[in-house]
Formats: C-alpha cells, structure tokens, sequence
C-alpha cells in the first residue's frame, strides 16, 4: 500500500512538472512575440493649430462683443456666455448651451486692463470667472489693510461684477511631479519633453532658474541633467533645460506620476474652464481638480505674471514645473498658488501652448500619437502637416496607475529601486516563464533521482537477500 502511494505520488509530481513546462513555454512564447514588436520612435509634435472645442469656434466667430466665453458644464457640453438673443439663437442652433449674461468680453477685459494699470499690490491675483460673468480679484494674507481697503474702491469704481475676496495662504511660486531636478538655486519638478528638432529639452517653470542654470538628478550633484538655456519670469513662467547628453531618453513622452508609473502624453492644447486636470509634482505626488479661470493674473512677490491657467488643484513646494494635463494632453506647466494638499488651495499653471510658440519648440510624444495629431491639425487648417523626430526611443505598454485614471498611463522604468527580483517577476517580460521552466526542470529531475535510489537500494535489498 505504501508503494501504491509512492508511485501516485510520483506520477502527480511529473504530470504536475510537465504541465509547468508547458505554461513556462507559452509564457516566454507570449512574452517573446510582444517583444519582437518594433518599439516606436518619438516623435515632436507642434501645438494644435484648431483644437476643434465647439464652444471655443463659437466665441471666435460671434466675436467678444457678444460672448463672454466658454465653459465645459457639469453635463460635460460646452456652454457659451452670450449678451443678447440673437447670439444665444445662433449657439444653440450649434448644439451648444447658451446662457445669457450681463457683461461681455470686452467689458470683463476692460476691468482687467484697469486692474494691471493700477499700482501693483503683491499677494494679489485676478481672472474672468466665466461662469459667474465676474472678475474675482483675490487677495492673500499678507495683502495689508490699507492695500485691501485701496483695491476695495478701485474695483467698486471699475463695476459691480469686479469681486474681491480673501484666500488662504500666500501666493507663492512653487520652487523647492514629474521628477525632481535640482540645482543650487533649489528644487523643481520637469514638466514636458521638448525637442528644436536637434537637440531635446525639458520644457519647466521660468522662476526655477535663469538662463546658465545647472541642474542635476540626485542631491549629490553627481548625476547632470542638463543646463538652463532659456528662461522667462516674470511677465510669463517657463523655461527651457537642455539636455547634458541631447537626448531624453527612453520613454520621453511619459511624465511620472508616483508610484513607478506614468502617463503618456499624447498631444498639446489649451485647457477649459471646467476641465478635469491632473497635476503631478516631486513634492506632492498626483493630485487632480478642475479649472476654474483662464488669462489669470498674479502678483508674486518676484514680480507679475499674467495669462495663466487658474485652477482648485494643490500644489507645494518643489512642485514647480511639473506637469499639468488631462487625458493624456499636456496643458500647463507649474507656476504657482496658495495653499497647500493638506488644506486645498488654489495653483496657476503657464500654458504649454503659449511656452512651445515662444521657445520655437515642439512636444515629444510617440510616433503613433503624432501621426494621429498631425492629422487632426491638417484637417482642421485644410493643410498637410508634418514633424520630425529628434531621436528613437521605446514607448512602454499601457497599465492602469491605480483608480485614477487620467490617461493613457505607462509605468516609468529603470529607476535606482528596480530590484532584479522586481525584473525577473514583471509578468511583461521572460522572466516568470523562465521561473516557471526551471522550477518545473528541477521537479523533473528530482523525481527521476527519487525514482533511482528508491530502484538502487531495493536492487540492494534484493542482493543482499540472494547471496547474504
């Protein structure tokens, strides 16, 4: 009977290692073939010449006499602001939401204009809030009473729709994502890959460093990253680091989002009112909101910025820089706010479209992404249009980064935390088919030895009974 058991025993242990040959074998099979797939290379991508927003269309072809701008509603359609009938006939004859407001355009720009040609009060900030018809002038703690009390009555004499309010906080840039770069004036966050065409760049925030700036990788200052070769603040917030070795690398058109994962970019446009934005940074990770403003102003300590994107998502310090996008398209680069992600707050972003044109640059995304892109762009201008790749480099497969899912996501690779187990395990490449194929060899040639010595000694035993 105790042999009986043996030999089952035995025969489940080499069905069960047979069966491990097989699977290891697919595995690597599988895992080979999606291997053999010719990576993709990197392609430069130009802001969107027409981003195709209904809404936006609406507003260029009535004119900022008779609208007051766009916005995405909690519905997801666009609404336009209209001042009179006619105009809210012809949006809605579109398709799109009409509402009809007090003030148009031109009034809210006018109240702007007379805000910037007023004294500059740093801690201050103002934009168009579309959805309300108002100017929203905010003011934060370090604002002083009679500072306050002297923009109180310009905005009374400006018009009713120009609010003022407090904020929490101070209005600060955002120095100290996206990875960290850091250099002796301190530490920031990358924003976007950009290329000339011949050389690639990371494309940050202006504040973060002049022109001549080092920046490196790791606090020790051993590992180069690039030098700053163009840079603007105040008035606008970017900047431009050059690449030590001229080329970005693998998986350029991936931004980090925690956690050894990332987003692909696939593309460049201007952000909306209402949009769901996600912001990463070194300092705070993920963190997502909506816009709340458009064209917005700030008074920073450093000097005034304007034309910024205003939203309700947090930022800290070292975050500056860091990316800012939705669906996978990048918007804006990190410039500033109050507040923090403990609290909340409110961050202004430099929009990546403005900073492209200005720097005669170009977004480095996948070739897929770009063909798809240029094809839009050439369909919307009824033109063909083109780019160029300053480098190859592999696009990386599609996973999920968590329960957020603000695009396409891709995991980031190659960090100094990528152990050789965590290599060897990664279900995307040979390594667990290897496993599977080796444990299953040594199931094999262990039964075999089993087999052998249990034949050896009863070979023995029966000897020694023969001729004891």
């Amino acid at each position: 009977m105790r042999h009986a058991r043996r030999r089952i025993v035995r025969r489940v242990t080499r069905l069960a290692a047979v069966g491990g040959l097989l699977l290891g074998g697919a595995m690597v099979t599988q895992a080979a073939m999606a291997s053999e797939t010719p990576p993709a290379a990197v392609r430069a991508l130009a802001a969107p010449t027409g981003t195709g927003d209904t809404g936006a269309a609406l507003v260029a072809r009535l004119g900022t006499a008779r609208t007051a701008g766009s916005w995405i509603g909690a519905d997801g359609r666009p609404v336009v602001a209209v001042t009179d009938d006619a105009a809210a006939r012809a949006v809605r004859g579109a398709g799109v939401v009409a509402k009809v407001v007090a003030h148009s355009m031109d009034e809210l720009k006018s109240a702007t204009a007379a805000l910037r040609s007023a004294p500059r009060v740093a801690g201050t900030a103002w934009a168009v809030d579309y959805r309300t018809n108002r100017v929203m002038v905010s003011a934060d703690s370090t604002v002083s009473r009679d500072d306050w009390s002297r923009m109180s009555h310009l905005t009374a004499k400006i018009g009713d729709f120009v609010r003022m309010e407090r904020t929490k906080g101070t209005f600060t840039t955002r120095l100290n994502g996206a990875q960290p770069i850091l250099s002796t004036g301190g530490r920031c966050s990358a924003g976007f890959n950009v290329t000339d065409g011949q050389s690639a760049f990371i494309l940050t925030a202006g504040h973060c460093g002049p022109a001549g700036s080092t920046w490196f990788a790791d606090s020790q200052g051993n590992q180069q990253l690039g030098q700053t070769v163009s840079s603007t603040f105040p008035g606008n917030d970017f900047s431009l680091v050059k690449y030590a070795s001229g080329t970005a690398g693998d998986g350029a058109d991936v931004v980090a989002i925690g956690g050894g994962n990332g987003v692909r970019i696939t593309g460049a446009a201007d952000a909306q009112v209402g949009q769901r934005v996600f912001r990463s940074g070194s300092t705070s990770g993920l963190h997502d909101g909506t816009v709340t403003a458009l064209n917005a102003t700030v008074n920073y300590p450093e000097g005034t910025v304007t034309g910024l994107i205003q939203t309700n998502v947090c930022a800290e310090p070292g975050d500056s820089g860091g990316p800012l996008f939705s669906d996978g398209i990048a918007l804006g680069v990190t410039s500033g706010g109050s507040g923090d992600c403990t609290a909340g707050g409110t961050t202004f972003f430099q929009p990546v479209t403005k900073a492209m044109t200005a720097l005669n640059v170009k977004l480095i995304v996948s070739a897929q992404s770009a063909a798809a892109q240029n094809a839009r762009n050439a369909q919307n201008s009824g033109g063909t249009a083109q780019s160029t790749a300053p480098s190859p480099a592999a696009t990386q497969a599609a996973i999920a980064p968590s329960a957020v899912s603000p695009g396409s996501a891709a995991p980031v690779s190659g960090g100094p935390n990528e152990t050789l187990l965590a290599r060897l395990t990664d279900t995307r490449n040979i390594g667990p088919g290897l496993l599977v194929i080796a444990g299953s060899l040594i199931a094999l040639v262990a039964t075999r030895y089993i087999r052998a010595e249990q034949d050896r000694k009863a070979y023995q035993r029966y000897y020694s009974a023969t001729w004891g």
